[in-house]
């Protein structure tokens, strides 16, 4: 019998999903717990629909996610702190520092959670910054870090 999943199903499926299983199981167990529903060909079009729209979105999300990269990548941030003769800063560059630079600089509403480590700069000079955007698309940005005149 095939069945539309509802819920996720360990060592069967996902939601969403259209399995092939026993009258039985499916009679007995999926369908009185709300796990599954019957697929006739009319969920089974609309599933089929559902996911070509679904895949649709995430490949426009892709492209939007590589394009906001491409325009992180061309700019390099300079950010100015205190710095002591060494070298070290007082304090530390944030993920909030650093969105805050982003969104001056190049304009884009950036997401801490974007960053792919916990920022935490507490140097003078140049860094690389590992970003992970949506759709798993990541990249690098270029920090340098200057001192205050």
């Amino acid at each position: 019998m095939k069945v539309l999943l509802l819920k996720d199903v360990k060592n069967l499926g996902n939601k969403n999903e259209i399995v092939d299983v026993s009258d039985g199981y499916a009679r007995n167990y999926l369908l009185p717990k709300g796990f599954a529903t019957e697929a006739g060909s009319g969920k089974i079009k609309h599933i089929k629909d559902m996911k070509k729209v679904e895949k649709k979105k995430k490949e426009n999300q892709r492209k939007t996610s590589e394009d906001l990269l491409e325009k992180l990548q061309s700019h390099t941030y300079e950010i100015k702190a205190n710095a002591g003769e060494n070298g070290k800063l007082f304090g530390a560059i944030t993920s909030k520092d650093l969105t805050k630079r982003i969104k001056e600089v190049a304009g884009i509403d950036f997401d801490k959670k974007w960053f792919n480590e916990k920022i935490n700069i507490k140097e003078l000079g140049k860094h690389i910054i590992r970003v992970k955007l949506p759709q798993n698309v990541k990249g690098e940005i270029k920090i340098n870090v200057i001192p205050i005149k």
